[in-house]
């Protein structure tokens, strides 16, 4: 067993990483999103092409079918395109002799929807970015690994003049070691100590009205809810619970060197890295992100554990997804039915993009459409009432 953590939540023999992916239990709520997400994230890298010209936002039909392959659109540009007309129209050029997509009004009054809450945000923008900073062990992230998320943390187009060089007193842009790269550095003027959700989830189920969990069973743990019709087996749970129990280093807390070089040391770090992933999907839009993209931070935090393991040895927490060619990993606790418990503008604004998606190639049926067939509807209902007045 490569991991240290295998040892204290160990639920597998000796397989691979793959076999280990492929073993997992299915949850059929978080894949039947997956289903609709995988979707969605093809449709935003068009869009994202289509609206990297201001000017004129359109593309040609000829260049996304060059990127076909690179977007994982497996029919065909023209084929994606046209299954979801009420995100894209296609249209021919006649004095460039060529055919163009652009987006509906519908798409662009929802990408100008969600563009606006994220600009009335900024403030949040810039609290879930210090956070980040402070989870790191030198205050100090890659500026590409932050870009690679900027879509999660809800972060603006214009990111680093609208957060990084209007808050100077906050962050400062430094020469990485390698040529063109920077790393996005916090200053050490924040007096405040950050309190991670976990902590404020316990501070909560100690205070619930009736609560007979006794403090010392709560102190250290972290909530759990596993997919339906998953079994657990006793010597399962009981690792869990013993896991639960073990002390706890938050996200915004330091690991001492020496600690680190024990076995008890060892299940700390570990520890320590479930916090600290748990606490960077809370920080994010919709709870959730690529396993690859949390992957580049990991270091950076002080861990090197796999983390696609360190998600599939705790399924009462992370949901780890691989539709779509990616592996993609969801903060169970934070979802019922498929949606967010506690969503906020910018979820709500993408949520609209996802119900374009999943309409396809439905009628749309706006605001007068409902009213015509409410009308026919009614007329329908008078007539009827009509003839049974007429027949008594």
């Amino acid at each position: 067993m490569k991991q240290p953590h295998q040892h204290f939540l160990a639920v597998r023999l000796k397989t691979t990483s793959s076999q280990y992916v492929a073993s997992r239990a299915r949850d059929p709520t978080f894949e039947k999103l997956m289903d609709k997400y995988k979707n969605l994230l093809k449709v935003i890298a068009v869009q994202d092409l289509i609206l990297a010209n201001p000017i004129k936002p359109a593309v040609s039909l000829d260049f996304v079918s060059r990127l076909s392959q690179k977007l994982h659109l497996n029919h065909g540009a023209v084929a994606f395109l046209r299954k979801y007309p009420h995100i894209f129209h296609i249209y021919h050029d006649p004095m460039k002799s060529q055919t163009f997509c652009r987006l509906t009004d519908a798409a662009i009054q929802i990408s100008k929807e969600e563009a606006e809450v994220i600009n009335a945000s900024l403030p949040l923008v810039v609290d879930r970015l210090v956070r980040l900073l402070s989870m790191s062990r030198s205050r100090m992230l890659p500026l590409r690994a932050i870009l690679k998320v900027g879509r999660e943390l809800g972060l603006p187009d214009d990111f680093e003049d609208s957060v990084i060089s209007r808050n100077s007193h906050l962050f400062q842009l430094c020469d990485a070691h390698e040529p063109n790269t920077h790393n996005l550095k916090l200053f050490d003027v924040i007096p405040e100590k950050f309190t991670a959700a976990v902590e404020n989830w316990r501070v909560e189920e100690f205070c619930k009205e009736g609560c007979n969990v006794d403090r010392a069973e709560i102190q250290f743990s972290f909530k759990h809810g596993y997919p339906p019709g998953m079994r657990l087996r006793k010597n399962f749970r009981a690792k869990v619970k013993e896991w639960q129990r073990l002390p706890y280093v938050g996200p915004y807390d330091e690991l001492s060197e020496k600690k680190r070089s024990s076995k008890a040391g060892m299940m700390a770090v570990e520890k320590r890295a479930v916090a600290t992933v748990h606490e960077f999907l809370n920080l994010t839009v919709e709870k959730t992100v690529e396993v690859e993209k949390i992957s580049h931070f990991r270091k950076w935090f002080g861990f090197d554990l796999n983390i696609r393991d360190l998600f599939l040895d705790h399924p009462g927490m992370f949901y780890l997804s691989t539709k779509g060619k990616r592996h993609t990993v969801f903060l169970r606790e934070a979802y019922e039915r498929g949606c967010l418990i506690h969503p906020n503008p910018v979820y709500h604004a993408r949520r609209k993009l996802l119900d374009l998606v999943v309409l396809g190639r439905h009628v749309l049926l706006t605001d007068e459409l409902r009213s015509i067939a409410s009308n026919k509807k009614a007329e329908s209902l008078g007539q009827y009432d009509g003839e049974s007045c007429i027949s008594d």
